[in-house]
């Protein structure tokens, strides 16, 4: 009885795996950009979810509060499967702020398949441990 219980509940899981987004890199660097008192960096995002087409871009500090940031696209339109590059744009006085870049889908009242899980993927900031 015990192994077919086992069984069923391996089944199940591997049957409703969940599938997010991908954003690399993982670990990332603010570097200057061409604008004077402003870092970036470059992030790449994959989109792994067919119900999901919208992501946004927010930008976090190391308790979760929102720092200001600017962005080429702050809401990304991408299909499923496709890859699309974005920059973002840190402020210099707010360089040592910034621990987090994340993306967060965006699900939308037009989706048939009514998901509404929204994933949340980040990218956090490398530090000089000096």
């Amino acid at each position: 009885m015990f192994k077919f219980i086992y069984l069923s509940v391996i089944l199940v899981l591997l049957s409703n795996s969940a599938i997010a987004h991908e954003m690399t890199p993982s670990y990332l660097e603010l570097k200057p950009s061409f604008i004077d008192n402003v870092y970036s960096t470059e992030l790449t995002l994959f989109n792994r979810r067919e119900d999901v087409s919208f992501y946004q871009v927010e930008v976090f500090s190391d308790n979760w509060s929102p720092i200001p940031y600017a962005t080429s696209v702050p809401i990304i339109n991408i299909e499923y499967l496709q890859i699309v590059k974005f920059l973002v744009f840190v402020r210099e006085i707010d360089i040592d702020k910034v621990v987090y870049i994340c993306t967060i889908s965006k699900v939308t009242k037009q989706n048939k398949q009514s998901s509404l899980v929204s994933s949340r993927i980040c990218s956090k900031v490398k530090r000089d441990k000096s």
